[in-house]
């Protein structure tokens, strides 16, 4: 257990969780979607992450036109591991003092896991019902061991989410349960957990950055997280770890159309559970399978979402312009998600109107009982409130800033072109479906 600031958090201690009326106890994200390491829920509003610093100067020195496309940067926090009368671990929040708490960058690079990107973020473990569910290959013994070690809490009911997870991937280990929370969540907090324990006798506090939970006004968030750009790696890596990633871009969308999935999640009208997909799932699609995956993700279970395409391609395109006029950014790995509310006003009577009809038609087609319905004609409701937000800005960079070495001509021309065969595909689809 750490010793810490016995100040109260101040003005992002909303709706939090207090620990001892002194910091914030940290609950896993339930929704994350993608990424490699795991976010945590700071309050109602707020998330949190380990804080690299490339990053948090990024997100201070953004473009007054891009803050539309971004989270709100909220601060920094100072976060600790902290026993509880159980001997559980917990991850508790306390205001950030200077010098006190370490970040991902304090760390030598030989003393960082190989995979050093910027989603690094740490969750308290989950229930051992879970654990065991795991297939072998997406964590090692040593993983599971370090785990144990620490007497994992249970994630708290009041956490969970009321609506079931599913994973359709096989390498989720978790294909055929239903669970309280995106599985990918937990593959990372188990993997995070690991090496935050693993570097516990070094480190007593992290700084962690705090962020705005984009998803908090939508009651059924449908996630879709898309690795923007032609090229991942960051003008400071090593041949290594360049070539890894020229290698995955090469061998999946991001080199033919400037985008990838790296995960999903879409809410289910007619079986009432979120359907997930990963980053693996992500990687090996071909261009058709991409434009499959995106119909997915428009789709609830009874019908495609029409609705969705104007006020989605608007935000596509405005997103767009915006960064066309960024000249000598490079948005390098950071990642795009979209969003929608997965049972609005409309959706959610249409599926009340139509209870005999809970079919599951992913080939586009609407049952003959159900097209007389006119739920999903243009006018008949207000158009659905989306969103469109960049993330993941640990590799990002553009003249001047700190001083980097490497300076690029124009605007992020992978990053565009990404965006520009995102709305090339919704576009088509929508007159296919019109």
């Amino acid at each position: 257990m750490c010793v810490c600031q016995t100040m109260e958090v101040g003005k992002y201690g909303k709706n939090a969780t207090r620990s001892g009326d002194r910091g914030v106890l940290l609950e896993p994200f339930i929704h994350q979607v993608g990424g490699h390491s795991s976010m945590m829920r700071y309050d109602d509003h707020t998330v949190c992450k380990p804080l690299i610093t490339r990053e948090q100067r990024f997100y201070e020195s953004l473009p007054p036109e891009m803050k539309e496309f971004t989270p709100e940067y909220k601060g920094v926090v100072s976060v600790c591991f902290e026993g509880d009368s159980d001997g559980y671990i917990n991850l508790v929040a306390y205001p950030y003092v200077e010098n006190e708490a370490l970040e991902q960058d304090d760390l030598p690079e030989r003393d960082q896991p190989r995979r050093k990107h910027s989603r690094r973020s740490l969750h308290r473990s989950s229930s051992g019902t879970e654990h065991k569910e795991e297939k072998p290959g997406l964590a090692s013994d040593s993983t599971e061991s370090s785990i144990q070690e620490t007497k994992s809490p249970r994630v708290d009911l009041h956490i969970h989410s009321d609506v079931p997870f599913q994973m359709l991937d096989g390498n989720s280990g978790l294909s055929s349960e239903k669970i309280s929370y995106n599985p990918w969540s937990l593959r990372c907090h188990k993997q995070q957990l690991s090496r935050m324990r693993s570097e516990s006798k070094d480190r007593k506090l992290y700084k962690f950055l705090l962020l705005e939970n984009v998803v908090h006004h939508f009651k059924f968030p449908c996630v879709l997280d898309l690795k923007m750009g032609t090229r991942q790696h960051g003008d400071d890596a090593s041949e290594e770890k360049a070539a890894r990633q020229m290698k995955k871009c090469e061998q999946s969308t991001s080199a033919t159309l400037g985008v990838r999935v790296c995960g999903m999640q879409v809410y289910q009208l007619d079986t009432g559970h979120y359907l997930c997909r990963n980053k693996y799932y992500g990687r090996g699609l071909s261009i058709e399978g991409f434009r499959n995956a995106l119909y997915q993700y428009l789709h609830n279970g009874i019908e495609l979402r029409k609705d969705l395409f104007e006020p989605v391609l608007a935000k596509l395109r405005s997103l767009k312009a915006v960064l066309e006029r960024q000249a000598s950014y490079r948005f390098y790995s950071s990642s795009l998600l979209i969003i929608y509310d997965g049972k609005d006003s409309r959706a959610g009577m249409f599926g009340e109107r139509r209870p005999e009809a809970r079919l599951k038609r992913v080939d586009g087609s609407v049952p003959e009982s159900l097209q007389d319905g006119g739920s999903s004609e243009p006018g008949s409701s207000a158009q659905p409130k989306v969103d469109v937000r960049m993330i993941d800005f640990a590799h990002s960079t553009f003249k001047g800033f700190r001083d980097d070495p490497t300076v690029h001509d124009g605007p992020d021309m992978g990053y565009v072109f990404g965006l520009e065969s995102l709305i090339n595909i919704m576009e088509q689809m929508r007159e296919e479906n019109q």
